[in-house]
Parts: C-alpha cells; structure tokens; sequence
C-alpha cells in the first residue's frame, strides 16, 4: 500500500515541474519561480525566482512549508482520450515522463511530436494540434 501511495505522489507532484509555483518555508518567506526539480523529501531547485535577485534556488525540503502550483498542467488525459478514439489500445500515458506514447513509438509532450515520424506521427500531430486550438479557446474568457 505504501508502494502505491508514494507512486502517485510522485506522479501529482512531477506536474509541477517546469510549471510557476509558490513555495512557502517554515520561516514565511515566500518564493515564486519555476520548478525545476523537486524529490521525495521535497527538496526544490526553481529557476527564475521573482523578486529577490536570485536565478536559482535549492530549498531543503525541511524547510517547505507548501508548494502552490500557480499555473494549469497539461491535460494528459483529455489528450490521450482524443488520441485513443484514432489509435484505440495503442495510447499509454506516462505522467512520470510527461508523455503519451503512441503505436510504442511515436512520443507526445505538453510542446507536441518529440519522437516518431510517419503517416501515424503526422496523424497524431494534427490530433495534438487540433487538441491545443481547443484547450487555448476554452481558456480565453
């Protein structure tokens, strides 16, 4: 059961790599920046910390109070659900890669295609192409 529940920890909190984020420490100071890496002790390295002159930061996770994510993640699921309907049995998701796979071969991230080529990956583009006009509509007010 333990085995289980760290894995889906680990599995939420690789969302917010590469994404803004607000930590607080146990002493209130409050950092906001970009998660570059983040592990089980919730130790953080963020890049672009704003306001405090600091390009890089590694907290020790003793000292993490909370970790806010201040921006969506991508929606891995609603895309491999679109995929899934072109390719069915042939989508696996890996959030802890960020990733879907296609076909065991053809790659999809948050910023599209990194692997594969073809009929199959140029089919897979347009599905990933269309799936961002739809997500950026729907998030305009």
């Amino acid at each position: 059961m333990t085995a289980v529940i760290l894995r889906k920890f680990g599995e939420e909190t690789v969302q917010f790599l590469g994404k803004k984020v607000s930590i607080e420490t146990s002493d209130q100071k409050t950092y906001n920046g970009t998660l570059v890496g983040i592990d089980e002790k919730l130790d953080v390295v963020m890049d672009n910390v704003e306001g405090h002159g600091i390009l890089k930061l590694i907290l020790n996770g003793s000292f993490v109070k909370e970790i806010k994510l201040m921006e969506k993640p991508f929606d891995f699921k609603s895309l491999s659900d679109r995929l899934s309907r072109v390719f069915p049995g042939l989508v696996k998701v890996r959030e802890d890669v960020g990733a879907i796979i296609v076909m065991d071969k053809i790659k999809v991230t948050q910023t599209g295609i990194e692997e594969g080529s073809g009929l199959a990956a140029d089919r897979v583009r347009a599905i990933y192409d269309e799936f961002m006009r739809d997500t950026k509509k729907s998030s305009v007010p």
